[in-house]
């Protein structure tokens, strides 16, 4: 006579499978509002002439500069020394220059963005790329 098995099976916890998933949630929300973290209220200069940007170098950072001459990054105000550091730590990190991308309102002054473009310069960075539009809004 053949026994009858028993199919209750044992208990599963899923507790760790979601702390996965929240953790990889949080994660994807993370990044994607750090790329798109741009300042909306900068409105670039008009440029008709100059390479149209296709594809942007990951390792690209994103300076702004707003025209009260305010500089930030990923959303966050920036002093002059704080961005000397935080450049100064990526070059050390990459091990080399990496390529700066400076969004600048059309009303900066130039002097601004020359600052920024001097912190860059003394952090041995030099490969510098403005941002502009090439049509005029409407």
């Amino acid at each position: 006579m053949a026994r009858k098995r028993d199919d209750k099976g044992c208990p599963l916890d899923m507790t760790p499978m979601i702390d996965v998933v929240f953790q990889l949630i949080i994660f994807f929300i993370v990044v994607i509002t750090i790329d798109q973290k741009l300042n909306e209220d900068i409105e670039l200069e008009y440029s008709r002439n100059g390479p149209v940007q296709k594809e942007q170098d990951q390792r690209t950072t994103v300076i702004e500069v707003d025209r009260m001459g305010w500089i930030s990054m990923h959303g966050a105000r920036l002093s002059p020394t704080q961005l000397r550091n935080m450049l100064s730590d990526k070059f050390r990190r990459l091990g080399g220059p990496f390529p700066i991308l400076i969004r600048a309102d059309h009303r900066t002054k130039h002097e601004d963005v020359r600052a920024v473009m001097d912190i860059c310069t003394t952090q041995n960075i030099w490969l510098i790329d403005f941002a502009a539009i090439k049509e005029k809004k409407r």
